[in-house]
């Protein structure tokens, strides 16, 4: 028997896939075909990215099951960040990005959270992975206690941007405890608003893994905030808060309506 989806609830307005505000980005730790089979067939059509996290897509022998499950249900595959890096410390970015390129990957992250690597190092490879890829680019560091990102950021933003990439996201890695949030999780204002407005809150992906970061940053900017390193099991309750459909925002709406709350 179909589900026919429910449709007598007054709820924000979202933009349907293939959406370019509003992005839900998954982060796949290393989860097989049946399991990537799963989240697909119930939260597809709330998914836009799944990053294939730090190096498990070179060691995945289930790889282009999954990246075919990804194309057939109009899901981006982008590869992480960390892989990258650790090809480009090894001379081996070329031979990364080809590689990418031939499993089925369109997409890319490009960071520097590991790996020693400058500015002008970065945005050249930006430049060389946007030949191919639509990239992602990371701003922040993996280690904890970063006190100046709110100084920053914003002009690695803009830079990242003017090298090519379509996105930038602000770092939070899969504990949330770093970069865009203090040691506890919480969000650090500062950081989050500095970035908005250095390139636009449409040009900027949030990674916030937990939900009252999820939250936040609806309650803040609204449903169509871009989210990021979101869990697999997560996609739907995620969608859930866009829409109002738990506690946490179920005010949101109408606070959005008479300017955002950034308690």
């Amino acid at each position: 028997m179909t589900s026919v989806p429910a449709g007598f609830l007054d709820l924000p307005t979202r933009s349907a896939k293939p959406r370019v505000v509003g992005l839900t980005h998954v982060l796949d730790p290393g989860a097989g075909r049946i399991a990537t089979a799963d989240v697909l067939a119930s939260a597809a059509a709330h998914l836009d990215i799944w990053k294939v996290g730090w190096g498990t897509a070179y060691v995945d022998t289930a790889l282009p099951a999954k990246l075919a499950l990804l194309a057939e249900h109009g899901v981006a595959a982008c590869l992480g960040g960390t892989l990258l890096e650790i090809a480009w410390a090894q001379d081996r970015a070329a031979e990364c990005l080809a590689w990418a390129r031939d499993a089925g990957f369109s997409h890319v992250e490009v960071s520097r959270g590991t790996v020693a690597m400058t500015l002008a190092e970065k945005h050249a490879l930006i430049r060389r992975a946007a030949r191919s890829f639509t990239v992602l680019a990371e701003v922040g560091a993996k280690a904890p206690g970063e006190q100046l990102a709110a100084r920053h950021w914003p002009a690695e933003c803009r830079a990242d941007l003017d090298a090519g990439a379509q996105l930038v996201v602000t770092e939070g890695r899969q504990s949330g405890t770093v970069g865009t949030f203090d040691a506890a999780g919480r969000v650090r204002p500062d950081v989050v608003e500095a970035v908005a407005t250095a390139v636009g809150v449409e040009r900027v992906l949030f990674e916030a893994p937990r939900a009252a970061q999820q939250a936040w940053f609806i309650r803040r900017f609204g449903p169509e905030v871009n989210l990021g390193n979101v869990a697999l099991g997560d996609v739907l309750s995620t969608e859930t808060l866009r829409l109002g459909l738990r506690s946490d925002t179920a005010l949101a709406p109408r606070r959005e309506l008479a300017g955002s709350d950034t308690a």
